[in-house]
């Protein structure tokens, strides 16, 4: 006969008081002290009638079961000891049990599991964890700031994926009162698409248009969404909310994180398939900061020119002058000198490190040496122990190529399908993207590609998400390659990649990207850019679910996340890091932020105590390549002192850049008085946290500057710093006074700085740069410029 729903109530509670003899007599005093959370997992179809939902059964078992094994309630959740309720991935509860209760549970017959929760720590986008932001730390920049819930940050991109897991609002708050922009609705983007975390979306296409015609609805989107991937990606490692799983085609398994997760988003789409036009992104600016953004990150740059004429220059410099901080890329031309973009010193210039993650796929040649590479490919992929025949594509003729130079870069039509069918194709890096090379591969009948660096580049590896088994490898990697394909005579040359997936705990790291854009500042070698490096090689943030991970047209894979490298990702990083800042410190200017963030910055390695490498290289890294070095969040929570900086200092900065009135106030809408600036000093007294000369030797034997610097107490009431100075080789460097003794909190005092050099020896045209520092101590903090001094020898 089938029991009634009552009547399997009643044996249930039955069922947990026939245990209570058993369950009260085995626990002691102690036994809430054992207790663990479980996740316990129940047959849903199991559920009496009598309760109307899941969640009061769960809570009626619980009940039943505290009073049978003699447990008190908690007090917390009114009650209640349920933690969750789970009903879409399957059904049941969470709750903290002890030993006796959760073997009681075990003997139920609808119980499926009981499992003890786990502690698992952030491995991706892995780039919290490397930073030291922890969420377990009761006292961290992330529980000091509410992990920037009332902070917005804009990003002016290519748009948004606004449905990505990402951009959830669960938990948040209203949206913040300040808040005056707004969501644009298009035929693809209705209104609804924002939420209290997404709380504006705009676009910007008016100046492409004029260019270039209206824009073609078939390949673009004409509204805010993203269509490219790029700006999602740098809104989600900006201000991205946690997400389990995370992965990109099976790397980087974990749980994805931003800067700042509970961070508001604005997206302002200025980037199209043509490029980001100057008249769109002034808008953009124009907008965020009447919207009301406390950040606007920019991951877009272009070449140096002065700074009037600089759109980005001009439009950060309104959003400065509001109190809004702004990062910008440094650029990917690295790693040659002078190819830093984005240099006007009231924005903050973000170059790119390695975090301690990697993605190996080595390559293993028939002669038996074994080729380093990295790369992300999901398969299908080689054949196990297999080896296949290599060719490399500079030396394959025919097709639509013709010559040997177009073959090696593997371009559109360059390979004879006849010379590389079946074959693992060597190819060189140029002019096309590195996956669009593997795309001519696969298309000529390729089974793989090995795509090798160029002298410029040097060792710096990235990895792609191939469209085909594919590995990049660098330059010398290449050389060998080559030596080995031209003396296979007896017989032909094989080769095989060998995927081994995600690598954790890499040494050293950071490292500098090779990519990433170097100093000297092209427009103004006196500030020295860029200005502190983050985590840009290799970051898996989120990816618009109608774009393959590769960003090839052809390539129909999906993937909720992607692994992306460039400036590009390194700067949303010091966003979502600024907005945290402000919002533990609302009254700090954008300008104590950069300081915060380049003077506690760091400049070794995880090796414990070396310099960090340059990745092209090898060697070790300067200044230039590194700005004040890798930003370290946590220290820069409590920087001790900060070298504020007002509009009207960077207006003496421009008049002493020899800026005309009428040029300076392109920039900054105000009329200067450069009698005053010119009086004040020369173009190195902006009060930088870093500090550069530049001498010119024109045939003289000594030569010698001056810094006047300014700090602010933001540490501890009543502190004493003393300086400590480590001269650039072959300079004297004197500091006055040595010590500088605070009594309050936002007391500011004013240091002078003097360096002494005698001329070297160089050929007309070159340059030297020598590297030193200047650090202000209480003890507690560690207050740090880097001090940079070139020498240069006209023609």
């Amino acid at each position: 006969m089938a029991s009634s729903p009552t009547l399997l109530l009643l044996l249930f509670l039955l069922s947990l008081a026939s245990v209570s003899s058993y369950s009260s007599s085995s626990s002691d005093a102690g036994d809430d002290k054992k207790k663990t959370t479980y996740i316990v997992q129940v047959q849903p179809d199991a559920k009496p009638s009598v309760f109307p939902t899941h969640q009061k059964w769960y809570e009626s078992s619980l009940s039943a079961l505290t009073n049978a094994t003699l447990h008190p309630p908690a007090e917390s959740n009114g009650g209640s000891r349920i933690i969750h309720t789970y009903s879409t991935i399957f059904h049941g509860f969470s709750a903290r049990l002890s030993p006796s209760e959760a073997q009681s549970l075990r003997s139920l017959s609808h119980v499926l599991s009981l499992i003890p929760e786990q502690v698992r720590h952030l491995q991706t986008t892995r780039s919290p964890q490397f930073l030291g932001l922890r969420t377990s730390d009761s006292t961290g920049l992330l529980k000091e700031s509410d992990f920037g819930s009332d902070l917005v940050i804009g990003v002016i991109d290519t748009g948004i994926w606004p449905e990505h897991k990402s951009f959830e609002d669960r938990d948040l708050g209203p949206v913040p009162s300040k808040w005056k922009g707004r969501c644009v609705a298009a035929k693809d983007f209705p209104a609804s698409s924002c939420n209290r975390k997404l709380i504006g979306a705009s676009f910007f296409c008016a100046g492409y248009e004029s260019t270039n015609g209206k824009m073609n609805e078939t390949t673009e989107s004409r509204s805010p969404r993203d269509s490219d991937g790029h700006g999602t990606h740098t809104a989600s490692i900006a201000a991205g909310r946690y997400v389990f799983p995370a992965s990109t085609l099976g790397y980087a398994r974990g749980v994805a994180a931003g800067m700042a997760p509970k961070a508001r988003l604005a997206a302002y789409k200025v980037c199209w398939n043509s490029g980001c036009y100057d008249s769109d992104i002034l808008a953009a600016f124009d907008a965020a900061v009447a919207d009301g953004v406390d950040v606007i990150s920019l991951s877009v740059g272009g070449v140096v020119v002065p700074y009037y004429l600089d759109a980005i220059a001009i439009g950060a410099f309104g959003a400065s002058d509001a109190g809004v901080f702004v990062s910008a890329s440094a650029g990917n031309g690295g790693p040659g000198g002078l190819s830093v973009t984005n240099v006007a010193p009231w924005v903050t210039t973000v170059g790119a490190g390695t975090i301690d993650r990697d993605f190996p796929a080595d390559v293993k040649l028939g002669n038996g040496k074994i080729i380093p590479g990295m790369s992300v490919y999901g398969g299908p992929g080689l054949t196990p122990g297999r080896m296949y025949p290599l060719v490399y594509a500079g030396t394959t003729q025919g097709g639509g190529g013709g010559d040997g130079y177009s073959s090696s870069l593997c371009l559109e039509g360059s390979l004879d399908s006849n010379l590389v069918k079946g074959k693992i194709v060597l190819c060189d890096r140029g002019i096309n993207s590195r996956a669009a090379k593997g795309d001519v591969v696969k298309k000529a009948g390729g089974f793989g590609m090995i795509l090798a660096n160029g002298v410029f580049d040097g060792e710096g590896l990235v990895a792609d998400c191939h469209v085909l088994p594919a590995t990049a490898i660098g330059a010398s990697g290449g050389d060998k390659i080559r030596k080995y394909i031209t003396e296979a005579s007896k017989s032909p040359a094989v080769a095989t990649i060998v995927f081994k997936g995600t690598r954790l705990g890499v040494r050293p790291a950071p490292v500098v990207a090779s990519f990433s854009a170097r100093g000297p500042n092209p427009e103004t070698p006196e500030i020295l850019k860029p200005d502190v490096i983050a985590p840009g090689l290799n970051i898996l943030a989120a990816w618009p679910d109608r774009v393959g991970p590769s960003g090839i047209p052809s390539d129909k894979r999906r993937t909720e996340f992607n692994i992306l490298s460039g400036t590009s990702m390194a700067c949303p990083h010091v966003s979502g890091l600024a907005a945290l800042l402000k919002a533990a410190h609302p009254e700090w200017s954008a300008a104590a932020i950069r300081s915060a963030l380049m003077t506690t910055a760091y400049t070794v390695d995880n090796r414990g105590g070396g310099t960090m490498l340059d990745e092209s290289t090898g060697n070790v890294s300067t200044f230039l390549d590194f700005g004040a070095g890798h930003v370290h969040p946590e220290k820069a929570m409590d920087p001790g002192l900060v070298y504020d900086i007002s509009s009207y200092d960077y207006m003496d900065f421009l008049c002493n850049s020899n800026y005309t009135i009428k040029n300076i106030q392109m920039i900054t809408r105000k009329t200067a008085d450069c009698s005053r600036a010119k009086r004040a000093g020369h173009v190195g007294n902006l009060n930088y946290p870093s500090l550069s000369a530049v001498f010119q030797q024109y045939g003289k034997h000594k030569l010698s500057t001056h810094f006047i610097r300014t700090v602010t107490n933001v540490g501890d009431p009543n502190s004493a710093y003393h300086v400590a100075v480590r001269p650039p080789g072959g300079t004297t460097v004197t500091v006055q006074p040595e010590k500088l003794l605070f009594r309050r909190v936002g007391q500011k005092l004013s240091f002078l700085v003097r360096v002494q050099a005698r001329a070297i020896k160089l050929s007309p045209g070159s340059s030297r740069m020598m590297t030193g520092s200047i650090v202000w101590s209480d003890g507690k903090h560690y207050v740090t410029s880097p001090l940079v001094v070139t020498m240069q020898q006209p023609l």
